[in-house]
């Protein structure tokens, strides 16, 4: 082959050579000018679409602070937004609704400050009863707080129960005693009675399974005594307290005489014996003669008799 001696020489402009380049390049940074608006776009108003229900909850939560309880979010979205939207407006409209309930019993208070109690006109015969712990006192010596807490709590609830089976109303605790009385037996019907002698008879039973209990909690076991008087009471509302009060010389004497009674028995007054002696199936026996005052005295008595009351046979021995 042979060399012509021929050279071929070629010339492209620059511009037509690198144009394809930099129209490419142009389009990507316009393209990516364009999916940077539209993104922060976006962003802008989905963070105002989140934004928004927090702003509210905000701006709810102060106004709450700040004693505004009428205040509500209203946000009707079916999300978890929307649902923490109602259960925030539910609790501001619970916490209104207690205000309001504060607010009426602070009133009332106000309009009977110098009248704590407010006893009823007339007083009725009522069957009052008192059940104590035989030397709670030495018997908690040793317990830590907890511990007599518990053993306190153990007692007074199961005796609490067991008075309101058989239609008593539980006044109040004292100390490591409870107070009650049985309302209906301010007539001539002797169910009210039954039903007080029963509850005596289950209380004095039930001394087993407390004492289990007592057992398991490592507590010492427990005794106590009930005591039970018949006679005019007076009722009283208390201004600070949804429970009503009793006061008078039957409550007074019912809590007196309970000392005289054998551990885990039940004692009564001569009016209470009288109301119920003729009742089928229980037997008493006269105890002792208790004054009251210089005036007066008051005849004792309890259903049979040794160290504890036992129901056999449907009668006390």
């Amino acid at each position: 082959m042979y060399d012509l001696g021929l050279v071929l020489l070629v010339e492209i402009d620059d511009n037509e050579v690198f144009q394809p380049v930099k129209s490419l390049q142009e389009k990507i940074i316009v393209l990516g000018i364009v999916m940077t608006i539209v993104v922060g776009a976006a962003a802008f108003f989905l963070s105002k679409l989140i934004s928004r229900p927090i702003i509210s909850f905000r701006n709810a939560a102060n106004k709450i602070a700040g004693g505004d309880f009428d205040v509500r979010t209203n946000i009707s979205t079916r999300d978890e937004i929307g649902e923490l939207s109602q259960s925030f407006d539910q609790m501001a409209e619970k916490i209104q609704d207690s205000l309001i309930k504060i607010t009426e019993r602070e009133d009332i208070i106000k309009q009977q400050k110098n009248i704590l109690l407010q006893f009823s006109e007339y007083s009725s015969n009522y069957c009052v009863c008192f059940v104590d712990i035989v030397a709670s006192t030495k018997l908690t010596a040793k317990l830590s707080d907890l511990e007599t807490s518990k053993f306190y709590s153990i007692f007074l609830n199961s005796m609490a129960t067991i008075v309101t089976q058989y239609g008593g109303v539980v006044v109040k605790n004292i100390g490591d005693a409870l107070l009650y009385y049985f309302p209906k037996t301010d007539t001539d019907d002797m169910e009210p009675f039954e039903n007080m002698l029963k509850c005596s008879m289950d209380m004095l039973e039930s001394r087993v399974k407390i004492n289990e209990r007592m057992t398991l909690e490592r507590l010492p076991e427990v005794s106590y005594r009930i005591s039970a008087t018949f006679g005019p009471v007076r009722v009283a509302i208390v201004a600070t307290s949804t429970i009503d009060d009793i006061f008078g010389a039957t409550v007074n004497t019912c809590a007196k005489i309970n000392t005289l009674a054998s551990p885990n028995t039940l004692i009564m007054g001569e009016s209470l014996y009288n109301k119920i002696k003729d009742v089928k199936g229980y037997s008493f026996e006269k105890i002792t003669e208790y004054d009251i005052d210089l005036e007066n005295k008051l005849r004792c008595l309890f259903g049979k008799t040794k160290d504890r009351l036992i129901l056999q046979n449907n009668h006390f021995i």
